[in-house]
């Protein structure tokens, strides 16, 4: 049977070319979305066998995408980026990520990324140092982030510019535990203004400057 494909990204002609080159080889389409938010509610009716998901995307990134899905359904993803870098490979890897390809390799990598993640393995791109995965894997326990998952949701629409009340209205809260997220962001992180939490959230990698 074909793999069962759902793809992610802002872009919608990148999608339409993913899609192309992914049905030229037998896999199957059975979703699209442009934003994280998008897909952790759409992913649940299409039910793919694999996520290939754009890791730069406005309201919610890949990253943070990846780890509601994997939580509900188990479904792994495979983060199509532009980042080389060991700051995003390695929180990719350490949120569960099963595969991590770059944009400018997908024409050659992509159909077989996904075919080994299928097979329970982890894809790494050829343009990505294998040295960084392994010396994360080799540590005996990863330093847990300061934030929860609803905390770096929060603070990636802060980032964005969203107002309290329309963080709430995003994340389907009252305003006062928008309030109340963002409080707490900002003690734990030791900042309290807007500018010095847009500048984490670029540092962290869940916006673009």
């Amino acid at each position: 049977m074909s793999v069962r494909v759902f793809l992610v990204d802002d872009h919608a002609v990148l999608r339409d070319a993913l899609k192309v080159l992914l049905e030229k080889h037998g896999l199957t389409v059975v979703g699209e979305a442009e934003n994280g938010a998008q897909a952790v509610q759409m992913a649940r009716s299409a039910r793919p066998q694999v996520m290939v998901m754009d890791l730069s995307m406005p309201v919610m990134n890949g990253i943070e995408a990846a780890t509601e899905i994997q939580r509900e359904s188990g479904t792994p993803t495979i983060l199509l980026t532009m980042h080389s870098d060991e700051q995003h490979v390695l929180r990719a890897f350490r949120a569960g990520i099963a595969g991590y390809v770059l944009k400018s390799k997908a024409a050659s990598d992509l159909v077989q990324a996904i075919h080994e993640v299928i097979r329970g393995n982890v894809y790494l791109s050829p343009g990505v140092s294998g040295t960084v995965v392994r010396e994360m894997l080799n540590k005996d326990a990863a330093q847990s982030e300061a934030l929860t998952l609803r905390e770096r949701q929060v603070l990636q629409l802060i980032a964005e510019g969203k107002t309290t009340k329309e963080v709430a209205q995003v994340l389907g809260v009252s305003v006062r535990t928008g309030e109340s997220h963002r409080a707490r962001i900002m003690e734990k992180l030791e900042i309290h203004e807007t500018a010095g939490l847009v500048r984490y959230a670029i540092r962290q990698g869940l916006i673009e400057p």
